[in-house]
């Protein structure tokens, strides 16, 4: 809400400066964004009359003028604005003034004719309203007077960033309200007298959906004059306010919404076929909306219409058809309450956002109508003239809000704020935050302390905490006495075996990975591309059609920022992410299961190019050795295993599923070439994603004692097909090969000569040792006769001569 201080102040006069007003209003909860002057630094203005006006005799463009300012001589001053005129009153910056940046006025000739100052526009002035010309004052203004003071340009724009809940300072009213409360001072509200009707015209008004609409009010007004101009106070109170004057009923219309915090609407009554019926739009019913957008309405969209077609959508923007133009004579004012859950979400669906939208759906006052209506009628006769029809309209007050009754203790509020505030300034407090407060006196079944009547104004006083809150920001933060906190030190539960994010991280990043940041909201078509047959979850609002459907991995994230980097020229690629993966199940919670995942991708060159080392792509193995990496921080290696696998999304014969415990956790590869060219990726690109619940735990060593007995190796080369996985056979080898056994790892791979076709050498070396004794030749035989019959027995394997 941004409005001007010198207005607030024909409410409430606080006792303080600008910084002081603005830093009081932030400490209490009411943030200041900024504090802008409302015009640029001047002086030497003056307010003057056009009385000669001229063609300048060597210039088209130019005219020439003498001005009366109230002085004894007339000015000379050549203009080449397009609507100076005889008779205008003007602002005029005499010879020796000062205007924004410094720009100093001396006597002059343009074209060869004395010019002794000039006549200014809003933009020459520092003050921001589009204008195609010179300053036009009121009629009337005495001239000679500092136009400074005249329009009350010592003023500054302030600009509150208010929190969803305090939609009642969406007002000067409202505002007023609260500064008067924080600085103990009187508001005095502008007399709104009731204006008596002088015809009897009225419109008929039909609620059908009185949830939505507990109350609307229609004012008919004949025989206006919509060509007049807004006087120029109401002009420079909505610029101070970001709100651009258009014409007298709309200025007026926003004028009543800023001041008293209700927003209205005017309806050209020719436009009106019968009577005002506010109901719920029909599927797919058109609206010609003021800026010429059509929209199409869904059924859950309240509409302001007619007895043959809306005329608006209700509390946020009003129709084409049914708006005030220039040719309007006769006008229906409106001023209603509309429910905030019936119009928060709407004008989003819509693509709009609007002043009134705003603040119907954070709540209106919903006593606030009548008294709008009045002032409103009261501005536009005084204006544009008319003749005014009584106040008809129709409400429920079933569905009006209530207020709410909530009971404040002593005892919670002394616990809550730290600090005991004296009974009298909690009642004052509440009082003048428009509460009726009553006292209660401590019993055996209630606690001392006061109840409170919220005011309408306010929605979001509803519990206990509400009122401590309004207690302790009115009373002052500042004001309560810092207390250091008494707490006793305690040991955070700590696993040990719990492996840190973190040190995941920093692995990768030693391996020259990035870490990426992706949003979970991901294009639908695309992410059938990398996970098809699973139906994600569809965002009802999403950001963009792009970003409307839940990521069901991380992979597709990774790939777009491959190609965003490919796209910019570079030729290596190493990136991570962890995050969260939605996957939709009937019985998870809300319909949808989280998972915490760790995801990579390579890309590009193996290294950087070098003068010694031969610039190599990357392949499968150079991710698989850093994730290796990674699980390697398990202590459990053992436990992991890759299989050959097959993934939609990735290259048959370069895929393996990433198992632990005989379950399958996640998934490494190559992206398939026809994935590779509908993501438009450049070249061989690697993946891989897991589980982070497989991996976020380590296995803690244990202290063993070293052997003193001397260990022995023994290789074997066992003959297989060529289908078989080495992995299944090491690790065969270290199931079959008893208490000696410690390790076996494979040195050698051979197919050629010697070896059948369709088959392999595998040479696999086994270390044997015992912390007990020395092994005889007996042990050694026994164990490596043990690993050889099984291979023969799983694997059909046989000795290599």
């Amino acid at each position: 809400m941004k409005f001007s201080e010198s207005w607030l102040r024909e409410w409430v006069k606080p006792a303080i400066n600008s910084e002081e007003l603005a830093h009081q209003i932030t400490m209490a909860g009411l943030e200041v964004d900024e504090v802008a002057p409302v015009a640029g630094e001047f002086t030497g203005v003056k307010v003057g009359k056009v009385v000669e006006c001229g063609q300048h005799p060597d210039a088209d463009k130019l005219q020439v003028t003498k001005i009366d300012i109230g002085e004894e001589e007339l000015l000379d001053i050549v203009c080449g604005a397009s609507n100076c005129r005889l008779g205008l009153t003007v602002a005029v910056a005499t010879v020796g003034a000062v205007l924004p940046g410094n720009f100093k006025i001396k006597k002059a000739k343009l074209r060869g004719v004395p010019s002794h100052g000039m006549l200014c526009s809003f933009s020459e002035l520092g003050i921001d309203v589009e204008s195609d010309g010179i300053l036009e004052l009121p009629e009337g203004t005495a001239l000679g007077m500092d136009v400074r003071e005249l329009l009350e340009l010592n003023d500054v724009a302030i600009d509150v960033d208010l929190t969803a809940n305090r939609a009642d300072c969406f007002s000067i009213r409202g505002l007023a309200r609260e500064v008067g409360v924080l600085n103990r001072a009187d508001v005095t509200e502008p007399v709104i007298d009731a204006v008596a009707p002088s015809i009897d015209d009225t419109v008929s008004v039909e609620i059908k959906a009185t949830d939505a609409c507990p109350r609307y009010l229609g004012r008919v007004v004949k025989n206006v004059n919509v060509k007049a101009e807004s006087p120029i106070w109401m002009q420079e109170k909505l610029r101070r306010c970001g709100i651009r004057s258009i014409d007298p009923i709309v200025d007026i219309t926003n004028f009543v919404m800023l001041e008293q915090g209700q927003p209205m609407h005017a309806f050209d009554l020719s436009k009106i076929d019968g009577g005002i019926v506010v109901r719920l739009a029909e599927q797919g019913e058109k609206l010609t909306l003021l800026d010429g957008n059509e929209a199409e309405l869904n059924n859950k969209t309240l509409v302001i219409a007619d007895h043959t077609k809306a005329l608006a959508i209700a509390g946020i923007f009003g129709g084409k058809d049914s708006g005030v133009t220039t040719e309007t004579t006769d006008v229906l004012l409106e001023a209603a309450f509309f429910a905030p859950d019936h119009i928060r979400g709407r004008a989003r669906a819509y693509g709009l956002h609007t002043d009134s939208s705003l603040r119907f759906e954070r709540g209106v006052d919903s006593t606030l109508q009548a008294a709008a209506m009045e002032r409103a009628t009261q501005l536009l006769v005084e204006i544009c003239g008319g003749e005014v029809a009584p106040v008809n309209g129709s409400e429920s007050e079933a569905d009006l809000p209530k207020a709410n009754v909530v009971a404040l203790r002593r005892t919670k509020l002394d616990s809550l704020l730290g600090h005991e505030i004296p009974s009298e300034d909690v009642v004052e407090i509440l009082t003048r935050l428009g509460c009726n407060v009553s006292v209660v006196e401590d019993s055996k079944t209630t606690d001392a302390g006061w109840t409170a009547t919220s005011p309408a104004w306010r929605f979001d006083i509803a519990i206990e905490q509400d009122l401590i809150e309004e207690v302790g920001r009115i009373y002052g933060y500042d004001n309560i006495p810092n207390q250091a906190p008494v707490a006793a030190l305690k040991m955070n539960d700590h696993k040990e075996a719990n492996q840190p994010l973190k040190r995941v991280r920093d692995l990768l990043v030693d391996r020259g990975y990035h870490e990426a940041i992706t949003y979970s909201f991901v294009e639908p078509e695309q992410q059938k591309l990398v996970v098809p047959g699973v139906e994600p979850l569809i965002l009802p609002f999403p950001i963009s059609a792009d970003m409307s459907a839940m990521r069901l991995g991380l992979i597709q994230g990774l790939l777009n920022t491959v190609v965003h980097n490919q796209k910019r020229q570079q030729s290596r690629v190493r990136l991570f992410e962890s995050g969260l993966r939605f996957i939709p199940e009937v019985s998870a919670e809300n319909g949808m299961r989280q998972e915490m995942m760790l995801a990579g991708v390579i890309a590009g060159t193996r290294g950087e190019e070098h003068w010694d080392i031969d610039t190599n792509t990357v392949d499968f193995f150079d991710l698989k050795g850093d994730l290796e990496a990674v699980l390697e921080l398990s202590a459990n290696e053992i436990a992991y295993s890759f299989k050959s696998a097959k993934h939609p999304a990735l290259h048959p014969g370069q895929t393996a599923a990433i198992v632990v415990d005989g379950k399958e956790v996640g998934i490494i590869g190559t992206v398939h070439p026809e994935l590779e060219r509908k993501f438009g990726l450049n070249g061989r690109t690697i993946v891989f994603e897991i589980e982070w619940a497989a991996i976020n735990t380590r296995v803690l060593p244990e202290a063993v004692a070293v052997s003193k007995f001397p260990a022995n190796r023994r290789d074997i080369a066992v003959v297989v097909d060529e289908a078989a996985a080495s992995g299944d056979i090491v690790e065969a080898c270290i199931a079959a090969g008893g208490e000696f056994l410690t390790d076996a790892k494979l040195f050698d791979v051979y197919v050629g000569k010697g070896v059948e076709e369709g088959k392999k050498s595998l040479a696999i070396a086994l270390s044997l040792q015992s912390v007990e004794r020395t092994l005889e030749d007996a042990d050694i035989s026994g164990a490596v006769d043990s690993i050889v019959a099984v291979l023969a027995e799983r694997f059909g394997a046989s000795l290599r001569d």
